[in-house]
């Protein structure tokens, strides 16, 4: 029976650890994502990377309880806090609400005012500073513009943007001083200056901490890297590499450089014995035919010659199974030397022909106006309106076929398939033309056939992806919130090497400076 077992602070070791045994988990649909899985997290920041779709936001969701495991235990040492990677906050929701600090703030009052009963002493305990350190808190977070006094954790969350949220949910985590946090992906959204002070607090706390993320500069800050990697006709397994993102990379590419070398030396070997093996044939064959040839012309006793041919058999079965033997035996080694080497699925975007000519009028709002093939970068802090922008010229009606990719991914009908939904914009193509063009997406097979609601987070964003750049007529106009969120570092590479030649116009909102520069801008508007 799997279990969840937490540890209580009181028996807790010097540096604890968060451990995982014989971890299994299946789909409902009977995929396996886990089999057998053991990790020990050990006090300190863990940065837990791998390849869109190998279960890490799966792996934290069974940690918290979200998902319950086939088999196995997961020991959590004392009080755990949890980021997901969707912060869904609804707009009527209070800030108190998100913090978790309604109920005490309520007692705060009541017992300020009199009107307080014995439960309200016992819910604030020795909470009595609780507003003013969750103020405190959010200023160091960059959110002081939104609670700048206690009486500001009343207001509402609808005007936040979705960076803001994200800080927002990250400040009740750490407000709730956990002994292990989980962290899926924090800094989608955060702009650079929010980037910086969540730095920060990471950095500060002194717990166990298990971060997801593609940010190169957050994993350079960890202390170890957890690699969660799907192997050929295997479960997916967990290797801890000691030392940040760089180290474990340079320690993955040495390894894949001898891995190389490894099945170069193996093909070598397989082909040298496949060509001794026709040899040996050769030379068997030559014996029997010679042997069978004397035999008929009779120039040895007939006892005599049917005692060689059957010697000659014998040994030439030996020969024959010898180097058989040998072969299979290079090929064995070559398909152990191939498995070493990573077969990282990439992203492969071919986009059609969606050329916009120069001073030909793309779209008009307010003091905006993009004209031919602009590459429009779009930054600035959160809540500053980039998003608001995109918004407004994609309900002004561009004058051009365009497609745009919201921060937040609702361009799906959630109960259906990554093919239907992709066939609701492509109306002509054919089947096979969409499942062809979805394997470009990463959505190869029955993969294609997932239903969206059960995507991860790097799988939505594929798949959104690949619903508008399939679409009909091609988009000539390209808006992008946010687009390498949640994506691997190599299927990032692969998006930016699509985009750049990408002939329609583009306007681009991210905080992914590096992404950004690489796409080329003719223009970069900050708000």
């Amino acid at each position: 029976m799997p279990a969840r077992t937490h540890t209580s602070g009181a028996t807790l070791s010097t540096s604890p650890s968060l451990s995982i045994s014989g971890l299994d988990f299946t789909w409902p649909d009977g995929s396996p994502v886990f089999d057998a899985l053991d990790a020990v997290f050990p006090t300190g920041a863990t940065g837990l990377v791998g390849s869109n779709g190998t279960g890490k936001s799966t792996l934290l969701k069974l940690v918290v309880g979200e998902l319950t495991p086939t088999r196995g235990s997961i020991t959590i040492p004392g009080t755990l806090g949890y980021l997901p990677q969707d912060v869904a906050l609804r707009p009527g929701r209070r800030v108190d609400e998100v913090l978790r600090l309604r109920e005490i703030r309520e007692s705060l009052h009541r017992i300020e005012s009199g009107d307080s009963t014995e439960s309200d002493f016992a819910t604030v305990g020795t909470q009595w500073d609780v507003e003013e350190r969750a103020v405190a808190l959010l200023d160091r977070l960059g959110l002081g513009h939104l609670v700048a006094v206690p009486a500001d954790l009343d207001r509402v969350l609808g005007t936040l943007s979705g960076g803001e949220s994200m800080l927002l949910a990250l400040t009740a985590e750490l407000l709730a001083e956990p002994d292990v946090l989980l962290l899926d992906e924090p800094t989608n959204n955060l702009d650079l200056h929010a980037r910086a002070r969540l730095y920060e607090a990471i950095g500060a706390f002194r717990g166990v901490l298990i971060v997801t993320s593609h940010d190169r500069e957050l994993l350079d800050a960890m202390d170890t890297i957890a690699e969660l990697r799907a192997h050929r006709d295997g479960p997916t397994r967990l290797r801890m590499f000691g030392g940040n993102y760089t180290h474990y990379r340079a320690v993955v590419d040495a390894e894949q450089e001898a891995a190389r070398a490894a099945v170069n030396d193996a093909k070598n070997d397989v082909r040298k014995q496949e060509r001794e093996l026709v040899e040996t044939r050769t030379k068997i064959d030559r014996r029997i035919r010679y042997g069978q040839k004397m035999y008929e012309q009779k120039r040895a006793p007939k006892i005599l010659m049917g005692k060689r041919k059957r010697a000659a058999q014998v040994s030439a079965g030996k020969l024959r199974n010898t180097h058989l033997e040998k072969v299979d035996d290079a090929h064995d080694v070559l398909a152990a030397a191939e498995e070493r080497l990573r077969d990282d699925r990439e992203i492969r975007v071919a986009l059609p022909a969606t050329k916009v000519h120069a001073g030909q009028a793309v779209a008009h709002v307010g003091d905006l106006e993009i004209v031919g093939p602009e590459r429009i970068a779009l930054i600035g802090p959160n809540g500053s309106g980039k998003t608001t922008l995109l918004d407004t010229i994609d309900a002004s009606g561009p004058a051009v076929p365009w497609r745009y990719l919201p921060q937040r991914l609702d361009v799906f009908d959630e109960s259906r398939t990554v093919a239907e939904n992709v066939a609701d914009v492509a109306e002509t193509a054919s089947n096979e033309q969409i499942r062809a063009q979805l394997a470009r997406f990463l959505f190869r097979g029955s993969d294609a056939d997932a239903v969206v609601s059960t995507l991860s987070g790097g799988e939505r964003l594929r798949a959104a992806l690949a619903r508008i750049l399939l679409a009909e007529p091609a988009p000539r106009l390209l808006m992008l919130d946010e687009p390498t969120n949640n994506l691997d570092l190599v299927s990032k590479a692969h998006l930016t090497e699509a985009l750049s030649s990408y002939e329609g116009a583009l306007v681009v909102v991210s905080h992914d400076l590096p992404f950004l520069r690489e796409l080329h801008p003719t223009r970069w508007i900050e708000l």
